[in-house]
């Protein structure tokens, strides 16, 4: 007796749709739409008033920042996961034929636009008003680039949440997780040799990310004082940050194939 195998499903609509979802869902929540506009903006009045008046300068925090704006949003955005396994959604995602990568595909996309939303309102502000000197080459870079920090920083979060069964348990992991992954990045600290938090930097992805984009900003108001030596050039900031990517996509795909105690409710 022969059995009938289900059709599977193109994962490019499923892709799209997933993604297109996460969006729908935010922009659906007027609290979040809110907080994504205010959020830049609120740090752009502080950032550009207070760094006015810093040693440092733009060039050297204004990275750091939409770094910041992209870890955190970026990190948040996968609660998403933990409620529609709450809600039985993601049951319904898993059961359904088509590939389970396309499912992943399309959260990490979906997060990864929220987190684009907020950086880069943050970056146009800063072009406008920061004496931003960067040519536009240089800006459409930097900002292939924060796609693909956003795209990593979303697959990281998406790792963490998989496994977790209430937003408390996941919000109680990030309190403790994401501060020091920001500060260790090299966001508010120069380089130093001879500082054991530059050595522990190197072994952050995320450095490379925000040395990356400091390779491409630049600002009217340049800095005088001497911010330490880059961690890498701009093309291993690249294939850091690429890897990154690659490595928390392929991490997400391969845990979203095991089951978790809330999947089988």
């Amino acid at each position: 007796m022969s059995t009938v195998t289900p059709a599977t499903v193109s994962a490019v609509p499923v892709v799209a749709s997933l993604a297109w979802r996460e969006l729908i869902r935010f922009f659906r929540q007027r609290n979040r739409v809110i907080g994504a506009l205010l959020q830049p903006v609120i740090f752009w009045v502080l950032f550009s008033a207070g760094l006015r008046s810093s040693d440092l300068g733009f060039e050297f925090f204004f990275p750091g920042t939409l770094a910041m704006i992209l870890l955190f949003t970026a990190i948040f955005t996968t609660i998403s996961i933990i409620e529609d396994r709450r809600e039985g959604f993601l049951q319904s995602v898993l059961v359904a034929p088509a590939p389970r990568w396309a499912m992943v595909v399309g959260k990490i996309l979906g997060g990864s636009a929220i987190a684009l939303i907020q950086a880069w309102l943050f970056l146009a502000l800063g072009w406008l008003t920061l004496e931003m000197t960067s040519p536009i080459a240089d800006v459409l870079l930097a900002m292939a680039l924060m796609a693909v920090i956003a795209v990593a920083l979303t697959g990281l979060g998406f790792v963490i949440a998989w496994r977790m069964d209430s937003t408390q348990g996941f919000h109680a992991v990030m309190s403790i997780f994401l501060f020091p992954l920001w500060l260790l990045s090299g966001s508010l600290f120069p380089a130093d040799a001879q500082s054991w938090l530059t050595w522990i930097s190197r072994f952050n992805p995320l450095s490379y990310g925000v040395e990356g984009m400091r390779h491409y900003f630049t600002f009217e108001l340049e800095t005088t004082v001497q911010t330490g030596p880059a961690i890498a050039s701009l093309p291993v900031c690249w294939l850091v940050t690429i890897g990154f990517a690659a490595v928390m996509s392929a991490l997400a795909w391969k845990i979203a194939g095991t089951r978790t105690a809330g999947d089988l409710l």
